[in-house]
This record gives C-alpha cells, sequence and structure tokens, in this order.
C-alpha cells in the first residue's frame, strides 16, 4: 500500500534516533561529571546506598577531626603539668636545703619566699591553663558534659569524665577523665591552739599525760610530784609531748611549749585539740583542765570530691620552709603532690595514644568506605566512552536512514504524472 500520511519507516527511525540521543546524552552527563549516578534514574538503589555511604564518610571524617582535637587537648593539659612537676622539684628541692641546720633563719627565709611563690605559679597555672575558651585544669562545670564518675584512685571521690567523639554514629567516644590541679577552697588552714592546766591535779605523783590531736591520740610518761605542776616539770612534759607527737607523719610542725604551769598546744593543720587526760601510777585519771582545744572555725573545709591532684596529704598550699620542721613536713606533702601528678600525665599519655591510634582506624576505615562508595557512584571512563562512541555512529546512521525513509515517500509522485 502507498501512502503519504503514514510513514512507519520515518517514525521507526526519528524513535531509533530520539532513544539513541537519551543514551548518548546520558554518557556526556557521566563523563562530564564523573559520577554514574547523577539522579535517582540512573540508579534508584545505589542512590540511596551512596547516600548513607557519604553519610558516614562524613561522619568518619568529622571523627577524625574530634580525635585530634581531643588529642590537642590533652597536649595541652599534659604540657602544663610538666611545669606543675619542674616547680615542684625545685620546690622539694628547698624543702631538702631548708631541712638543714647549716641555714640560719634568714637563708630559710629566702627560701620561703621562692617556695612560696612557685606554690601560687602552680594554683595560677592550674586556673588559668584554656584550650578552646575553656579552664582544663580546675574544675570548671563548662569543660564537658559527662558529667563525674567513681573515682578508681580513692573510694568515695569522683572525677570529671570528658567524652570524646569517635565515631560516625552516636555515643561511640572515648572518655577521658581529669582531676582538679587547683588548690580548691585554697586558703591555708588556720592553727588551732589549747591550753592545759597543771595546777589543779587531783592528786599528787602523775606518771602519764596525753592529749588527742584529729582522730590521733599520743601518751608520754610524766613526772609531776605534786597536785601543780612545776615550770620546770610542765617544760619537761611540753618537751616530751612534742617529740612524740611529731613522730608521726602529718603532726610534724605540732609544737608544744611550758609557760608556768600550762601547756600550750598548736597544729598549723587546725585539727581538733582535745581529751586531755592524766593518770597516777595505778592507771587513775589525775585530772587537769583543757581549754580552748576545739578545732579552729577557719580550717580549710574538705577537699571537693573532685579536687584530688593537691588533696589530702598532697596539699601543699599550708606548707612552708621558714623552719626545718616545716621543711620535713613539706617534703611529704611534695612527694605525694609529685606523685599524684605523674599519675595523672600517665593518664593523658595513655589517652593520646589511644586518640592516635583511633585516629588512623578512623582513616583507614573512612579511604575504605570512599573506595566502596566510589564503586557504585564513580563513572566507568572506558566504558561511556565506548557508548559515547557507539551512540554517536548510531545518531549519524540514524539520520542518514530518516532522510532514506522520508525519500521513500516521493515515489508517490510518479503515479500522479
Amino acid at each position: 500500500m502507498s501512502s503519504i500520511n503514514t510513514n512507519m519507516s520515518s517514525i521507526l527511525a526519528r524513535n531509533a534516533l530520539v532513544s539513541n540521543e537519551r543514551n548518548m546524552s546520558t554518557s556526556m552527563e557521566r563523563l562530564s561529571t564523573g559520577l554514574r549516578i547523577n539522579s535517582a534514574k540512573d540508579d534508584a538503589a545505589g542512590l540511596a546506598i551512596t547516600a548513607k555511604m557519604t553519610s558516614q564518610i562524613k561522619g568518619l571524617d568529622q571523627a577524625i577531626r574530634n580525635a585530634n582535637d581531643g588529642v590537642s587537648l590533652l597536649q595541652t593539659a599534659e604540657g602544663a603539668t610538666i611545669e606543675m612537676t619542674n616547680m615542684l622539684q625545685r620546690m622539694r628541692e628547698l624543702a631538702v636545703q631548708s631541712a638543714t641546720d647549716s641555714n640560719t633563719g634568714i637563708d630559710r627565709e629566702y627560701m620561703d619566699l621562692e617556695y612560696q611563690q612557685l606554690t601560687t605559679e602552680i594554683a595560677r597555672i592550674a586556673t588559668n591553663t584554656q584550650w578552646n575558651g575553656m579552664n582544663i585544669l580546675s574544675n570548671n562545670s563548662n569543660f564537658g558534659t559527662g558529667g563525674t564518675v567513681a573515682n578508681p584512685d580513692t573510694a568515695g571521690t569522683e572525677i570529671r569524665q570528658i567524652k570524646l567523639q569517635v565515631g560516625a554514629n552516636a555515643d561511640q567516644t572515648i572518655n577521658a577523665t581529669f582531676k582538679d590541679f587547683s588548690f580548691g577552697l585554697g586558703a591555708r588552714a588556720a592553727a588551732s591552739n589549747a591550753t592545759v592546766d597543771l595546777s589543779d591535779m587531783d592528786a599528787a605523783s602523775t606518771t602519764e599525760v596525753g592529749i588527742s590531736i584529729g582522730a590521733r591520740a599520743f601518751t608520754v610518761a610524766a613526772s609531776i610530784a605534786a597536785e601543780s605542776a612545776t615550770a620546770a616539770e610542765t617544760t619537761t612534759i611540753a618537751a616530751a609531748l612534742q617529740a612524740e607527737i611529731r613522730r608521726d607523719a602529718g603532726f610534724e610542725a605540732v609544737s608544744v611549749t611550758g609557760a608556768g604551769n600550762q601547756l600550750v598546744i598548736s597544729d598549723s593543720e587546725g585539727r581538733a585539740i582535745a581529751a586531755f587526760t592524766s593518770e597516777i601510777a595505778d592507771g587513775t585519771d589525775n585530772g587537769g583542765t583543757l581549754s580552748g582545744g576545739t578545732a579552729s572555725t577557719a580550717v580549710v573545709a574538705a577537699t571537693p570530691a573532685t579536687t584530688a591532684v593537691f588533696g589530702g596529704t598532697a596539699r601543699i598550699n599550708n606548707t612552708d620552709v621558714s623552719t626545718r620542721v616545716s621543711a620535713n613536713g613539706a617534703i611529704a606533702a611534695l612527694d605525694n603532690a609529685i606523685n599524684n601528678i605523674n599519675s595523672e600525665r600517665a593518664k593523658f599519655g595513655a589517652t593520646i595514644s589511644r586518640l592516635e591510634y583511633a585516629a588512623d582506624n578512623l582513616a583507614s576505615v573512612s579511604a575504605n568506605a570512599t573506595e566502596s562508595r566510589g564503586r557504585i557512584l564513580d563513572a566507568d571512563y572506558a566504558k561511556e566512552t565506548t557508548e559515547l562512541a557507539r551512540t554517536q555512529i548510531i545518531a549519524q546512521a540514524g539520520t542518514a536512514m530518516l532522510a532514506q525513509a522520508n525519500q521513500v515517500k516521493q515515489t508517490v509522485l510518479s503515479l500522479l504524472k
């Protein structure tokens, strides 16, 4: 059948050209962008998979930065504690120097001047050391949101917990713990004082006296012949009692002096002085009056739960090296403080090492995930260039065939001659 209105050859050629042009356009788009999937129509499932993988990769890359920030934070903290350690070592050197009696009182005053300046500088570093605007060595509630956790080193106390996000998903964290390096309430303890009146004993021949300071009781032999002690007897008892008390660690600065028939007791730590006892040979209580023996109201309050580095036996802000006795007491406190700081530095170092390994692992995971995504998402240039060449050739051939199909219908004109 010869017709003009319906040219099937032309329609088929035109449809083939449209389809081929679509394929050629897709190949050119992929070659231009480098991506196999440029829209959902290219591969709906592949697009969904790569979108999820992109979220993971971006999260992993940010976690790497978080880990590196954590390393910087901990290195800043450790850098400050290095200088604290150096100053504590110098302070200990001064304490050892002051502990020998080859020094005069003036010499010790000069030593204590440097000692106190170093103590102040340690407190300043603890208070002012910052990272990203946060005070990281003092008990700053704005630093970290991990709250506090039980302190594994000291029962009944707590330490701050800092959470460092080192994963692409929620709660993938490494926890770092920070103790407070500041001096807490800071003020030096006010001494507590008491006086024992030995002028009104119940009977003669006192053979033993004792006193309680804080939680410790101290007892020494005594010799009081009459019901009221003489000045010489009081002086002898005072010397014996002071020597007995100072044998205990932490009580080296307690002083006991004799004045007439009274014992005057002073404790620079501010502990309660109480429960004076006196006995005769058969163990019977022999009286004696204690006055002013309650703990000083100016005693430093208990160290806060999170203040551990310079707390307790490591509290150095109430030490000095102005006397041989106080220098010996300072040595013990400084040793404890140095040990505490070394322990914290070891924890900082261990956490830094862990964060560095975590960052390396995250980088490896991110690289592998990126490669996996590329296999789905990226264009294969060898394949796409082949496809482009194919579609270009077909486009040329299709155009020629469309021209031929349109030319065929001209034969109908011969019938009209």
